[in-house]
């Protein structure tokens, strides 16, 4: 295996357990991975010790599931997962199963999701050890359950969508029986938790690929249980002299494509960014998505929610949607409108968005490289609040009531502001003075 520092204090630990009478092997995804010679970060370690075995030879242990034979080992400042060799019996809730049993080895990896995550290394004898032809799997890049493909399924419901992740990252073709499968328990994917079905999302999108592993969700049926608003955009015709690309769902999943290592945020705009069009699509002169920016922003802030998203996450999720077609008309802004547009939060994502937008359509940057040339030039000028010259204290003392007429004066000063027609707070104060007097107690 790979002889980094994490990799040789695991070595240590299995050679402790051992040493106390107890097989202890590398298990599941990193062995997977060092035989695909690619990298891995987590190590799990399979034993026939039981975690309070564990507990008594180790000392910094942390209980995160004791009831299905997980401890989780803190070594040397490294985080490890321990887990005793079971056989699951009775799954009550798609997710957990009502009680375990210990067991051997085998029986261990029989209850695993799939074959290639079932495998064992002993490094005694430098040997993997397979009991379900995974390294077969691994060697013909196939994704296969383990045993009887419903019944792992069963068991939990998200591994539908884990065997499509594994598809694509790795590249593998799912099994003809495991495909199958997949597709049978499509409808029944939202028995497990929006919280768990996001975090696989999040690893979907932010990697590469995120474009065909949305088309396989899609395709085995699954995307119009979890996310019907992005299968709703199949077929929404767009104007060909903008979208030579296709209806609306070809132009989000090509913009999937470009994606280099987005954040969830930035992913998440670019499948949501047209969401409000299936609504709003019209026949007028041409085909029209007359304010789907809009609609689309009121979506996706209910997509959110249903995700469980954070509040932040949520947040930029939604401007990036509601504000992706400003872009558009940043040639003809007021100089104060496209400063303030450069000075949104985030602004690099948005930026980011447009880009991806053009790319999987007209394929026209001359907007986006625009902006990138007025970022430059108005580099030292957009930061609104190092900008203010006055506040609402300020309006106040002067006489002011508050009030909504607070709004529209704050952002006047600021619009003139940032065009360089006032420069110092004095002016400001004589500005609204002379502007607003009426309105003064």
């Amino acid at each position: 295996m790979f002889q980094n520092k994490k990799y040789i204090l695991a070595v240590k630990i299995i050679k402790k357990l051992q040493k106390k009478g107890f097989e202890a092997y590398f298990a599941g995804g990193c062995v997977r991975d060092f035989l695909l010679k690619k990298k891995f970060k987590d190590i799990d370690i399979a034993t026939n010790a039981t975690p309070d075995d564990v507990k008594k030879i180790f000392k910094k242990t942390i209980e995160v599931g004791k009831q299905f034979g997980v401890v989780k080992l803190i070594y040397y400042g490294n985080e490890y997962e321990i887990t005793t060799f079971r056989k699951d019996i009775n799954y009550f809730d798609g997710r957990h199963p009502e009680k375990i049993e210990f067991c051997g080895i085998e029986e261990d990896a029989k209850r695993r999701d799939f074959t290639i995550n079932a495998l064992y290394y002993d490094v005694n004898k430098n040997k993997v050890l397979d009991f379900v032809n995974g390294v077969a799997d691994l060697k013909n890049k196939i994704i296969r359950a383990v045993g009887a493909p419903d019944e792992r399924f069963q068991e939990d419901k998200l591994r539908i969508i884990r065997a499509i992740r594994f598809a694509i990252r790795l590249n593998f073709k799912i099994e003809k029986k495991t495909y199958q499968s997949i597709k049978k328990f499509a409808n029944k994917i939202r028995e497990v938790s929006f919280e768990r079905i996001r975090e696989e999302l999040k690893l979907i999108l932010t990697n590469k690929g995120a474009d065909e592993a949305i088309r396989l969700i899609s395709k085995t049926g699954i995307l119009k249980e979890i996310l019907p608003e992005v299968e709703n955009l199949k077929g929404v015709k767009q104007p060909e002299e903008f979208h030579p690309e296709g209806d609306v769902f070809e132009h989000t999943l090509l913009m999937l494509k470009y994606m280099k290592k987005p954040t969830f945020t930035l992913a998440m705009g670019a499948l949501l960014h047209d969401i409000g069009k299936p609504v709003t699509f019209k026949i007028e002169d041409r085909i029209r998505f007359n304010e789907h920016e809009c609609v689309g922003a009121e979506i996706a802030e209910k997509i959110c929610e249903r995700f469980k998203l954070s509040n932040k996450e949520k947040e930029q999720i939604v401007s990036l949607v509601r504000e992706h077609m400003k872009f558009m008309f940043v040639k003809e802004m007021r100089l104060a409108k496209l400063k303030r547009l450069l000075n949104m939060e985030n602004f690099s994502e948005h930026l980011e968005l447009h880009r991806l937008d053009c790319l999987a359509s007209h394929k026209n940057l001359e907007n986006y490289h625009f902006c990138k040339k007025k970022l430059k030039e108005f580099a030292n000028e957009i930061n609104i609040k190092k900008i203010r010259l006055i506040t609402g204290d300020d309006l106040i003392s002067l006489g002011f009531k508050p009030s909504p007429i607070f709004k529209t004066i704050l952002n006047e000063i600021e619009d003139l502001t940032l065009e360089k027609k006032l420069t110092t707070k004095e002016e400001a104060i004589n500005y609204v003075i002379n502007k607003y007097n009426n309105f003064r107690n």
